[in-house]
């Protein structure tokens, strides 16, 4: 593993494919089977969609130190749920986490044109706020 790979690889459970995009996946617990998770535009995303799966599927055994984030589980996660719910569970919580870093990003831009003299209305700005609640 070059130093490069190591200080992007902080978080358990994804990887970063050549492109960029962030990808998170987990071994179903006594199978050989996999659980795609999804990919997302930022590793904090894709670590709290495993955060999430890890959880569902491992539950009472697991320990702090398992997760990324321990204290950004969703409330929708619970365990002992089939794979296909815990995938989607997972899913929508990583792409919650994507929205929120999207529409900050925005925001952010819409602040530097603000200040080139440029003016967004009332509606545009609203289109641009994205709700985290509504994806958990």
């Amino acid at each position: 593993m070059s130093s490069s790979d190591k200080s992007e690889k902080k978080y358990k459970g994804i990887r970063r494919r050549k492109w960029g995009k962030w990808v998170s996946e987990i071994r179903v617990p006594g199978t050989q089977d996999r659980l795609w998770l999804g990919s997302y535009s930022t590793p904090e995303a894709a670590a709290i969609a495993h955060d999430t799966a890890f959880y569902c599927l491992r539950g009472g055994s697991s320990t702090q130190e398992n997760f990324n984030f321990p204290s950004m589980l969703p409330a929708s996660a619970r365990i002992g749920m089939s794979p296909r719910s815990v995938q989607r569970v997972s899913s929508d919580a990583g792409m919650a986490i994507d929205a929120q870093f999207l529409a900050s990003r925005s925001s952010d831009n819409v602040e530097k044109v603000d200040q080139n003299g440029m003016n967004f209305g009332q509606d545009d700005q609203e289109q641009l706020s994205i709700s985290v609640e509504d994806y958990l």
